[in-house]
């Protein structure tokens, strides 16, 4: 029963995560909720994240929306922030983890529910100004992650690029720190194959269908709707800490 509500998960997390962003705000929690121990969750989310956020950068790499170029330029900092991230979080108890975790849950709440900045029309391209942003969103993405994407794509369309480069950057950036910070949770011993796998199997399927219902749905209302489950899920997990 539990490898079904993680397939489904999954897929959930990433169906409103590739229309509306910031799927992780569903994921985490909810297999936190199921009694998945904190750092197991974010091992899970990382090993499933590398997957869907390499598919997608790649994509746009194939179409010629980002280059190879730019991207090396910001690759040491998205390792080092989610190796140090995921350094952090290991130091850290499940007790007091899942504590942190329910207040950055609430921060990546607040982030999402800013308005989104106007794109400019200039085409930036990656400077050192860049460095900092990536190397401490991708330390968060480490951490715990959810609101991550949505931080990245503030950080790029801020310094001017246009919404495609913007995804295309922000989904590089997530595979890299992921890649990062999952590779110290698995040598800590906190990942698990089997929820892993469920939740990478339900995550392909809902970015798949995602794609084929782009533009058929309104991404306003999928916005609202994870909003909605988002503060549902912070209350059930801030009740589970007071037990």
């Amino acid at each position: 029963m539990e490898y079904t509500l993680l397939i489904f998960i999954g897929f959930l997390s990433a169906f409103i995560g590739t229309l509306a962003g910031s799927g992780g705000l569903i994921g985490m929690p909810s297999m936190l909720l199921l009694g998945i121990p904190v750092h197991t969750a974010v091992a899970a989310a990382k090993f499933s994240n590398i997957f869907s956020s390499f598919s997608s950068f790649f994509y746009l790499l194939r179409k010629r929306e980002i280059g190879l170029r730019d991207c090396l330029q910001t690759l040491p900092f998205g390792l080092a922030g989610g190796a140090t991230g995921a350094l952090l979080a290991n130091s850290i108890p499940e007790k007091a983890m899942t504590m942190l975790a329910a207040s950055l849950l609430v921060f990546a709440l607040v982030i999402t529910m800013l308005k989104k900045p106007a794109e400019t029309a200039g085409e930036s391209g990656i400077t050192p100004r860049l460095f900092p942003s990536i190397y401490f969103i991708g330390a968060y993405d480490g951490l715990f992650g959810p609101g991550q994407g949505t931080l990245l794509m503030y950080t790029f369309l801020n310094k001017g690029f246009n919404y495609i480069r913007a995804v295309a950057f922000s989904r590089f950036q997530t595979f890299i720190s992921c890649f990062a910070s999952f590779t110290i949770y698995l040598a800590a011993g906190n990942f698990q194959l089997r929820p892993s796998l469920c939740l990478l199997t339900g995550s392909l399927l809902g970015a798949h269908l995602a794609v084929r219902a782009a533009g058929k749905i309104n991404p306003r209302c999928l916005k609202r709707l994870l909003h909605g489950i988002t503060i549902l899920l912070i209350i059930q997990l801030s009740a589970r800490l007071l037990q």
